[in-house]
């Protein structure tokens, strides 16, 4: 069977289900693809038309709001305990460098952490818990929340859906054009992440040092 034809044959409500899912745990505090997989939906919503991406974009938002209330309740009722436990078993993710990082942006920012955090993979997994470990008042974190959830999940499917239309456009009335402008699209986001991946890495190791000094 072709590719195209089988990615027909996909029900739209298991799409729809799965980047809910994706998001959700990810929210709650567990390390999973989230933004790889609602921009793969999206981008597969924008050539399938039988995926919705309305309602693909307000399951993914759905997927982000209810997972950051569950991590803010998990977070509330583990405290520091929970954070140990976590860096213990996901280091990587959970290390005290982290961590630190983390608390200082919520101190310095407060409910904005919880919203900016969307947008950012390291903060999108610790906002949940870390804002329940830090008792938070619940009102400001879901307002920053659904405000975040939904500009994050309904604005990232919404652009990667444009994009991926314009493209199949573009790839059909000029190839060549269109193999060129993905190549340079796909050279300038390597060089974007690299460059915030640099950044982060520099703060978590300021926040290893600061750790340790104290």
């Amino acid at each position: 069977m072709h590719v195209q034809e089988w990615l027909e044959t996909i029900p739209a409500v298991s799409i729809y289900a799965l980047v809910a899912l994706v998001i959700g745990l990810e929210s709650l505090g567990i390390p999973l693809p989230g933004e790889i997989v609602l921009v793969s939906a999206a981008l597969l919503a924008s050539q399938q038309g039988h995926i919705n991406p309305f309602v693909l974009g307000a399951c993914a938002s759905a997927g982000a709001v209810i997972g950051d209330s569950i991590g803010y309740a998990i977070g509330r009722k583990g405290g520091r305990p929970l954070l140990a436990w976590l860096g213990a078993k996901f280091p990587k993710h959970f290390g005290e460098g982290h961590i630190a990082t983390a608390e200082r942006s919520f101190e310095k920012w407060g409910m904005w952490a919880v919203f900016f955090g969307r947008f950012v993979a390291l903060l999108r997994i610790f906002a949940g818990p870390l804002a329940g470990v830090l008792r938070m008042p619940y009102w400001k974190f879901l307002i920053a929340n659904v405000l975040g959830g939904i500009i994050w999940a309904g604005g990232t499917t919404a652009v990667i859906y444009y994009v991926g239309v314009v493209a199949e456009s573009w790839l059909k009335r000029f190839s060549w054009l269109g193999l060129v402008l993905a190549v340079l699209i796909g050279l300038t986001s390597m060089l974007v992440l690299k460059r915030k991946a640099k950044k982060m890495e520099g703060a978590v190791r300021e926040a290893e040092t600061v750790g340790a000094a104290e």
